[in-house]
């Protein structure tokens, strides 16, 4: 009987921390319940909306977001680990009979090592990809790596200007957790990472979800999701709100001692030290502070010239996706809005 891990709430960063790192993993353990389908990315082009989505379906079990246990070429900072699969498999512990179990974790579809890992660990899984115009994704999720700190550079056109500094190792903050995400073009050059998982699942097993359909008509891209699963897709939800709005901080000094690496490693050097009811009180507080000190991020569009040339930059790329999805993408690349 599998043991439920201790609990704890999402990262602001959108990755778990963790205590321990495996690379290479062998996925010989057995458990009763594991997960059969997978939300793979792209960062900021509504995975948190989908996974809530088919959360609420009385057929499908969704585990905590962004575990990002599979993808072991990730690499995460120091105060962040990954957990050894019985302590992954965990936390599906709640599973009471549902005919789908799934996690999402947005930074698969970039990982070169993450297909083949959950297709070793479940080669039948299915697969659901969401993307976003590449200009104005790279936009949000340099904003969104502004506000928990992974991101040091104050404007975009310089975070765009450091990426081949980057690429060798330098131009990361004291901050920075994951500095393979701040190479914004590589996380936005879709067709190898969709081609990938579509070799190594099959098309049929491949569902890829674009944002703009999901902001248009979420109940429609909601029943053609619930129809991809094999589950009921007459299912009525009540909302579709949108869920993990762009933030932005109130206190950048406040968010500095949050988010600093050696008080996060200092927490998880104490954690086994202390009754998990005073952790969990100190992580509430943590909790507490990281709220008070968000706010809505009132959105401040892509400057027009930046958006064009990088559009320019994405143009064969985009056309090479199109054709892989079979969709007409051109708008993505037109020099207009």
């Amino acid at each position: 009987m599998a043991v439920m891990a201790t609990q704890t709430p999402p990262d602001p960063g959108g990755i778990r921390r963790e205590t321990s790192r495996s690379g290479g993993r062998k996925f010989a353990a057995r458990t009763d319940v594991r997960p059969d389908f997978f939300i793979v990315g792209a960062p900021k082009c509504g995975t948190s909306s989908l996974a809530d989505y088919l959360g609420g379906h009385p057929d499908i079990f969704m585990a905590r977001k962004e575990m990002h246990f599979f993808g072991s070429d990730l690499r995460f900072a120091g105060h962040f680990y990954r957990r050894a699969e019985r302590e992954y498999l965990a936390e599906f512990a709640g599973w009471d009979g549902q005919r789908r179990v799934g996690e999402a974790s947005v930074w698969y579809l970039f990982s070169e090592k993450a297909a083949a890992e959950i297709h070793a660990f479940n080669p039948s899984a299915r697969i659901i990809i969401m993307l976003r115009e590449p200009a104005e994704m790279m936009y949000s999720l340099y904003r969104y790596f502004r506000y928990d700190g992974n991101e040091p550079l104050r404007t975009f056109a310089a975070a765009l200007e450091a990426e081949p500094e980057r690429r060798a190792g330098r131009g990361s903050g004291r901050q920075t957790y994951f500095a393979q995400g701040l190479a914004y073009r590589a996380a936005a050059r879709y067709a190898p990472q969709v081609r990938r998982y579509m070799q190594t699942f099959g098309r049929e097993r491949v569902q890829v979800v674009l944002a703009e359909d999901l902001a248009a008509d979420a109940a429609a891209v909601y029943r053609t999701t619930l129809k991809f699963l094999g589950v009921d897709s007459a299912h009525r939800r009540p909302h579709f709100g949108r869920v993990n709005s762009a933030q932005t901080v109130k206190s950048r000094a406040l968010q500095t001692v949050l988010n600093d690496p050696a008080v996060r490693s200092t927490v998880l050097a104490v954690r086994p030290l202390l009754p998990d009811r005073v952790f969990k009180y100190f992580q509430h507080i943590g909790s507490v502070l990281q709220g008070l000190n968000s706010s809505v991020d009132r959105h401040r569009p892509l400057d027009p010239e930046q958006k064009a040339k990088l559009r320019g930059e994405f143009a064969n790329d985009v056309a090479e996706l199109g054709g892989l999805i079979g969709r007409d993408l051109s708008h993505w690349t037109a020099s207009g809005p």
